[in-house]
């Protein structure tokens, strides 16, 4: 559509320098390419979006739709009441100017799943369009649907809502013929009053579908027919009426007595699959094709996942599926990481794009230009036709056979790897992996990113926000972390020890680093990396004055009551005649630390502390002549004490999952995952690990689990005193843990070599393994030793 054409389909007010056919959309500016027939929209909001007109403009950019007025000449505004709402205007639009059938799928779990289960199979017998990854919002939903061409047959789309009357909008816009419904669960429950609440506006999406396919033998069915009536398509495992009767056997889905062969065990994944083979019989796929499309999808992850590589590399691994759309959400994905500057992307050709080879891959290498992809490994032969287009540096190969018999050098580079399943790219990415054991940390950023937003939500607009980022992220992974909060644009990290904030700058983080503990003997580095320290005693910010040219900044702590670290209340006086006898010293911040914040029998004390902090501050100040940074707040002060948040809040343990006050509803970030290695038949009698601690007392299945305490299972587990969840059994530990390995009782199990094993996660939870140890969740957290495989996913 014509940038002109945007002012009668939102009833805003536009100006045109230069009308532009208009392309591409967003709403963030680290996902701009600059390409003429971009728009950006600026979204109002804590984070104003007209705050960011001007980047950009830097960017490229020279159409906006905006709610305030742009000083910027030779552009193209579209001024409106509210931007989101225009966006989605025009999202509808777009749709409607397609007869096509559209699926909508909504749900507590399993959306982004089934949509991509089931896009999969349809594509045995349709060009189809999906939502990229999880685009189910407000904003992802529009963004969805612009992906719509002339050349596609089906639409699968999922939405996603948070609060009330959120629904109305996605259904205007998606207007589904057909629905699916998955079930429903705990997310997002804090927005609404109650589940029939949330229910009833879940089903706002099918509100002129002409068929949803649902579970009959779920317990939710009775409302769900109320509402929904005899528009009900529905397949049960137990009700012999419903219009499809379902089997699960091992490994296989019998649907109406006939087998579909799956890979998959579980009762979520097997409950996922039935909702993609129900949805594309209705939609008149030939058995036949049902199998091949179930063959096609694999057990893998349907997120973007960030791991560790060989030569210093990262890797990020896309490789369950290949398109445009989301080929540009991997590379925007990417510039939220800045461990290495060099990037690589290896594609395999892109199949089914509704365009000629041409048009395709000459829109990729524009892509890759404007996000400066270094080198392109292209795999396939519709790449390799047209490699006249890509750098010198780049390389191309008609198979992966072909790329692993001549694979190339990778050192210190941002790897994503994407391609199409007949590709079979997942080789590339366990070649480019670094080596480890079976046992990995795996850490969800739209976690991360959920628990943030929370503390957010507490906080005055003006108020800071530090992140403590020491002990390896609280175990999750230093860099892999703090790029993500640098991506977030929070205001300062927080580390211990010098060596942790040098390692960060040399990894692409340039925002504000404090240290804790800084070592009496580096403070000639914290110049050199613009790093600011913590003074907590005369002796220290003598010794910085001394053996600094020029001083950092500096944040003076003051002991209220902790007696761990800092200058006493009652002592300043010391204090301000050094400072003002060296005026060179910049004193950045002043702040004190609670004990007892989450204590709900210690208020009184953290009352005292505050105050003693509050004239500790004024007299600091009042000498020095200007108002340093004042923070106190933890993370569950920031939750219980909001007249403290003062200047700025320092979040720690919170972003994890974990508010000690037990007011916040928030998401584990982290899932410790093994597999099982062995499994042995034991008789009644028997004994299991060293010390014969372990006595069976029946005939039993041992598994073999390769995690110790060497990676952070402490040996207090063993003897039972801690379980791990298999085939969603918890079962106990038994005999002593050893240094590499941990033997548990699977007698009651159906467990194959090679079977997943968490040993924390969801079930059981950090906080059971520390009630578990007598322990607090940070320990536990902290724990997990380096030689334990980090994995980041974001879904």
């Amino acid at each position: 559509m014509l940038f002109s054409q945007l002012e009668q389909i939102t009833q805003g007010k536009a100006a045109v320098a230069d009308d532009v056919e208009i392309h591409r959309f967003s709403t963030d500016t680290r996902t701009l390419t600059g390409h003429p027939n971009e728009i950006f929209i600026a979204v109002s909001g804590k984070r104003n979006g007209h705050d960011f007109v001007v980047e950009a403009f830097g960017r490229g950019v020279r159409n906006f739709i905006v709610e305030e007025k742009v000083d910027l000449v030779g552009v193209n505004t579209l001024t409106v009441q509210n931007s989101v709402e225009a966006f989605q205007k025009i999202a509808k639009h777009h749709r409607e100017s397609f007869s096509i059938p559209v699926i909508g799928i909504t749900g507590s779990n399993g959306k982004t799943t089934v949509k991509e289960w089931l896009s999969t199979i349809l594509s045995e017998k349709f060009f189809v369009v999906k939502s990229p990854k999880s685009y189910n919002s407000q904003i992802g939903v529009p963004l969805s649907l612009l992906e719509i061409r002339s050349s596609h047959e089906i639409g699968v789309f999922e939405a996603g809502i948070s609060k009330m009357d959120e629904m109305v909008k996605l259904e205007r816009m998606i207007q589904p013929e057909v629905g699916i419904f998955t079930n429903l669960g705990q997310a997002h429950d804090d927005g609404f009053d109650s589940s029939d609440q949330k229910l009833t506006e879940k089903l706002r999406l099918f509100e002129h579908s002409k068929k949803i396919i649902c579970r009959k033998d779920s317990p939710l069915f009775p409302k769900l027919h109320e509402k929904l009536k005899d528009r009900i398509i529905c397949w049960s495992l137990e009700k012999q009426d419903a219009d499809y009767q379902v089997k699960w056997e091992k490994e296989i889905v019998r649907v109406n007595g006939h087998p579909f062969q799956t890979k998959f065990d579980s009762a979520t994944q097997l409950e996922n699959l039935t909702h993609a083979i129900v949805s594309a019989l209705e939609m008149g796929l030939t058995l036949g094709q049902i199998e091949k499309g179930v063959s096609l999808i694999e057990g893998v992850p349907m997120r973007l996942e960030l791991k560790k590589g060989i030569n210093g590399c990262y890797i990020l691994d896309d490789t369950y599926n290949n398109d445009e759309a989301g080929l540009k959400v991997a590379l925007d994905y990417l510039e939220s990481h800045k461990q290495n500057t060099r990037k690589t992307l290896i594609l395999s050709d892109i199949l089914h794009s509704g365009k000629s080879d041409k048009e395709l891959y000459e829109h990729i290498f524009r892509l890759l230009k404007a996000k400066q992809v270094d080198r392109l490994i292209g795999v396939g032969p519709g790449l390799s036709s047209y490699s006249h287009l890509f750098s010198d540096s780049s390389q191309f190969f008609a198979t992966a056979d072909d790329l692993l018999a001549n694979f190339p050098d990778f050192q210190d580079e941002m790897v994503v790897v994407k391609g199409a399943r007949n590709f079979a790219l997942e080789r590339v990415v366990q070649r480019l992996q670094e080596k480890s054991h079976g046992t990995v940390l795996e850490v969800n950023f739209e976690s991360l990113q959920y628990n943030l937003n929370q503390y957010k939500a507490l906080l005055k607009p003006e108020t800071k926000l530090m992140v403590m980022v020491k002990a390896n992220a609280y175990g999750s992974g230093l860099l892999e972390v703090a790029n993500f909060l640098q991506h977030q644009q929070v205001d300062m990290l927080g580390v211990a020890y010098v060596d942790e904030a040098i390692q960060l700058r040399k990894n692409g983080i340039n925002i504000p680093i404090m240290i804790m503990n800084p070592h009496i003997e580096s403070f000639e580095q914290f110049e050199r990396y613009d790093l600011q320290a913590e003074i907590f005693s005369i002796s220290y910010l003598k010794r910085m004055i001394r053996d600094t040219v020029n001083p950092p900044k500096v944040h003076l702590k003051i002991d209220t009551g902790m007696h761990r670290l800092g200058f006493s209340p009652s002592g300043l006086g010391e204090l301000i005649e050094v400072l003002k006898e060296n005026p060179q010293v910049k004193v950045e911040g002043i702040f004190t630390h609670f004990s007892s914040s989450d204590s709900a029998v210690e208020d009184s004390y953290t009352v005292s502390q505050a105050k003693t902090f509050e004239n500790a501050y004024k007299k600091l100040s009042d000498q020095l002549g200007y108002q340093p940074i004042k923070h106190a707040c933890n993370s569950p002060a920031m939750v219980r004490w909001p007249q403290y948040h003062f200047d700025m809040v320092r979040l720690g343990i919170g972003l994890h999952g974990f508010d000690p006050t037990g007011e916040l509803t928030l998401r584990h970030s982290s899932q410790l995952k093994s597999v099982v290695s062995q499994i042995q038949e034991l008789k009644a009698g028997d004994t299991v690990g060293y010390s014969r601690r372990g006595k069976v007392e029946r005939d039993s299945k041992i598994a073999v689990i390769p995690i110790g305490y060497e990676d952070g299972y402490a040996r207090i587990f063993g003897n039972g005193l801690a379980s791990v969840l298999v085939n969603n059994t918890l079962c106990p530990t038994i005999g002593n843990i050893c240094m590499d390995m941990t033997m548990v009782d699977v007698t009651d199990v159906e467990v194959k070599e090679g079977d997943e094993v968490i040993i924390f996660g969801e079930n059981p939870s950090i906080a059971k393994l520390a009630e578990w140890a007598g322990t607090i969740p940070y320990e536990i957290l902290t724990n997990v030793s380096n030689r334990v495989k980090r994995v980041f996913v974001s879904e």
